[in-house]
């Protein structure tokens, strides 16, 4: 299984255990204590076994949409239509919820009861309401989860990067080549759209599991866990296949823009700080000099007309058999004070 349906799987499940504790709460708060005023009388078990039996069903429904959501339409669509989509979507979820519990509910509790009186039934408003809103809960923490990037959310809450530690990553720095003279040509409007649908396509690097740290202008800087980048070259084979990816939208992007987008990158791997920062705006950081190295190798292509530049302790971890490297020599950094080996990488098998 490929790194994307790995995912995806885990957006599924998520969502399949999110629904069931939902539905085991809901369980919970009617069957200790309260009164059904509808037709049907849960008593505690039966209602618990309705929530294990109904929460992986719905989950999956939920998760498979929010999943289309993020990858078909969200980047599609403005904020506006997107919270359209999503009312529209919830207010389906419900009327699924409603055929499936009208399959299961009036033969598990042997009542005879017409579709309309089901829905109406006076039990029933409540439950749409509390589906709703965990419904729309969901969403948001799909969205958040999205904005924060990989597993950092629930690192955040548990608090890992609230100190400071080491960890040993691969960092990419990777920038639009003559960028100026296409912002130039094309207006700030036309080339935000541009790097827009760059980034866009930079979506294909989770196949080789990266993780995107930040969008800096017409940068992005990619990080992996040491074990994860150097696993299959996924490092290396990120840039390609992105490079591939934008060059079978050529023709998309001859025709919106006039041009074919290139980009270049700089690789460095090494120890830096992880940590959360910020007071009104939280997000993860790193710190250390494996970032500034990472930055200044990717400002030499441009100098070695090469497109993929490396650092020689990287280089030494990875198994470049099927990629042409060419040692560059001992490169001077600006803020270095020791000279670095660097290597380009061309002639990927993926290219």
């Amino acid at each position: 299984m490929n790194f994307r349906n790995k995912h995806r799987w885990s957006i599924i499940l998520t969502y399949c255990i999110g629904w069931t504790l939902a539905f085991i709460f809901l369980s919970i708060i009617r069957g200790i204590g309260a009164t059904e005023d509808g037709a049907f009388d849960f008593d505690f078990k039966t209602s618990v076994l309705y929530s294990v039996i109904m929460g992986p069903i719905f989950g999956a429904i939920s998760g498979y949409a929010q999943i289309y959501i993020n990858e078909r339409i969200y980047k599609r669509a403005s904020a506006r239509k997107l919270f359209l989509i999503r009312i529209s979507s919830s207010l389906l979820f419900i009327l699924i919820l409603i055929l499936i519990s009208y399959i299961i509910i009036p033969p598990l509790f042997s009542v005879d009861i017409s579709f309309i009186d089901f829905v109406v039934d006076d039990g029933s408003l409540p439950i749409y309401i509390y589906v709703f809103c965990v419904d729309a809960f969901m969403g948001a923490f799909s969205q958040i989860n999205l904005m924060l990037g990989g597993s950092n959310l629930w690192k955040i809450f548990r608090g890992k990067f609230y100190t400071p530690h080491e960890e040993h990553r691969i960092f990419m720095f990777l920038d639009l080549q003559s960028s100026t003279e296409h912002a130039e040509r094309l207006g700030h409007l036309k080339y935000s759209m541009l790097i827009r649908d760059c980034f866009n396509d930079l979506g294909v690097v989770i196949e080789n599991e990266a993780e995107v740290y930040q969008y800096v202008g017409d940068e992005a800087i990619l990080t992996w866990k040491l074990e994860d980048g150097l696993r299959n070259q996924n490092c290396i084979n990120a840039f390609f296949n992105f490079k591939n990816r934008l060059l079978k939208k050529q023709q998309y992007y001859k025709e919106n823009y006039s041009l074919v987008p290139f980009f270049k990158a700089g690789l460095n791997d090494g120890v830096v700080a992880a940590t959360e920062v910020g007071k009104y705006k939280k997000e993860i950081a790193y710190h250390g000099d494996t970032l500034n190295t990472a930055a200044r190798i990717q400002g030499k292509c441009n100098e070695f007309q090469q497109e993929l530049l490396i650092s020689e302790s990287l280089k030494t971890k990875l198994d470049l058999k099927n990629n042409h490297v060419e040692l560059l020599g001992d490169i001077m950094l600006r803020g270095k004070q020791a000279n670095v080996q660097i290597y380009s990488v061309s002639n990927s098998i993926l290219s």
